[in-house]
């Protein structure tokens, strides 16, 4: 066989594939739209590169040889394999095929949210696999969405990171709240807690869940002047609303949060005397994923489970 040349023409892989499907040069020129001195030229190119004659003639018209017939379905998986590289990618087809999706979630999401995102992706892709990582300072959650460890990150930023894609799911306006019984509760209306009470009274607040990145609440009160009186810092979240019920301490977060634990809890809610901003939820991710196809579709579905929240 003769050496490959340093740059091999894909086109030449092509027409050594029709020639191999087709036995005739003429009908291999007509569909390319060459000319069929060109085709000979390329068939006698490919004889040279090969080593063989590829086509011979038969009883009835050409024939491959049999090593010929050996380099079908190599050039067929080459021009296949070249087509996933720079073809368009067709959507995901999510009821047959199976993927494995890394979503990166804080735990003070809405009680319903992300149980309503698997059940979803349960529904919608049945051979798919879902891990949910947790938040935390020690997580470095920006880095693994860089470096695939992560392939989706939901929570709330009030400046999301500028090279991240995203897109918002919703919006919470900020209230908070304490135990009914208590003393305060009970003395105070929901719309009267007065600036001075609310930045006096003991509050109980999340750890920060991205390294760098402190909570919206403490850092819009800072930017104001003000500073709350935390008495207690946790990393699970969602057992705050419990401690509440055992305790004097305030819990400040978004309502749509607060309404399943005031259906469920003996706590009570409070209009917040400070003007904070709504707390916006988004979805990032990185470069890497935007134009994967399975990737669009699950970012869809994670947007259609924001929105059936808002609807409620």
């Amino acid at each position: 066989m003769a050496q490959l040349p340093d740059h091999l023409d894909l086109h030449l892989i092509r027409i050594l594939y029709m020639l191999l499907c087709e036995k005739n040069v003429s009908r291999v020129a007509m569909k390319l739209d060459q000319t069929q001195p060109s085709i000979s030229a390329s068939l006698q190119k490919l004889r040279e590169l090969t080593g063989d004659p590829l086509l011979v003639r038969g009883g009835r018209g050409m024939v491959p040889t049999q090593h010929g017939e050996s380099l079908k379905e190599p050039a067929k998986r080459i021009l296949d394999e070249v087509g996933q590289l720079f073809l368009h990618k067709t959507p995901f087809a999510s009821k047959e095929e199976g993927r494995t999706f890394r979503i990166g979630a804080p735990d003070y999401l809405d009680i319903q949210f992300l149980p309503n995102v698997v059940a979803r992706l349960r529904r919608e892709s049945p051979k798919s696999r879902v891990i949910i990582h947790s938040l935390g300072a020690e997580v470095d959650a920006i880095r693994m969405l860089s470096d695939g460890e992560l392939d989706l990150l939901i929570g709330n930023w009030e400046q999301p990171p500028e090279h991240l894609h995203l897109s918002r799911l919703f919006e919470d306006p900020i209230i908070c709240a304490m135990r009914a019984d208590a003393p305060y509760a009970k003395r105070t209306g929901a719309n009267d807690m007065t600036l001075d009470d609310y930045l006096s009274l003991p509050h109980v607040a999340p750890s920060p869940t991205l390294p760098g990145f402190h909570g919206v609440i403490d850092t819009f009160l800072a930017q104001q002047g003000y500073q709350r009186n935390v008495v207690v810092e946790s990393a699970y979240f969602s057992l705050i609303p419990y401690m509440l019920t055992q305790t004097d301490m305030v819990l400040t977060t978004g309502r749509q949060y607060l309404r399943f634990y005031e259906r469920n809890l003996p706590i009570k809610t409070f209009t917040v005397p400070v003007r904070f901003p709504t707390m916006r939820f988004y979805q990032l991710w990185h470069e890497r994923v935007h134009h994967a196809p399975e990737h669009k579709w699950l970012r869809d579905q994670v947007t259609q489970a924001a929105q059936a929240l808002i609807a409620k």
